[in-house]
């Protein structure tokens, strides 16, 4: 498949969830609380886990956030010109350790909501955990389609 018949469209609701888990994260650093907007209230317990205690509650959330946007310069890059730069072994193992990371988070968000397994994740949280781990799915999907050796190259439309 040529670069212009490369399904993109995944990146970019992908990339605005990336974008704002970013910015919830550092909304949440500058006020120094753990969690997320609109997500359930953390128990107070939860400020005294280790990473918490070492690092401190702000610097937490300000590496969350440097994460999520670390996650969308990943994915505008899996889809774009810029992507095909980055070495192949590489681009796939980053790809392969955002798409765990997202995985883990639907799993333990759809756990929740579904089977009342963890803080108190709501239903739509659960179905946006669902989404964007597909959403994901099909990024590196389109990614190693792409770039792989079976990558249909021709000009051909």
């Amino acid at each position: 498949m040529n670069d212009r018949r490369r399904p993109r469209w995944p990146a970019v609701p992908l990339v605005v969830a990336f974008l704002g888990y970013a910015l919830g994260k550092a909304y949440y650093a500058s006020q120094g609380r753990l969690g997320f907007p609109g997500g359930p209230d953390v128990p107070p317990e939860a400020y005294e886990r280790p990473v918490s205690a070492v690092l401190g509650v702000a610097a937490e959330q300000w590496l969350a956030a440097a994460t999520g946007l670390a996650g969308a310069l990943l994915i505008l890059a899996a889809v774009t010109e810029a992507g095909r730069r980055v070495p192949r072994p590489l681009m796939l193992l980053l790809l392969s350790g955002a798409l765990l990371g997202v995985g883990a988070a639907a799993v333990a968000m759809a756990a929740d909501a579904f089977l009342g397994m963890g803080p108190g994740w709501e239903w739509y949280h659960g179905l946006l955990g669902i989404v964007a781990l597909v959403l994901m799915v099909a990024t590196t999907v389109s990614y190693v389609r792409s770039v792989g050796p079976w990558a249909d190259t021709s000009e051909t439309m």
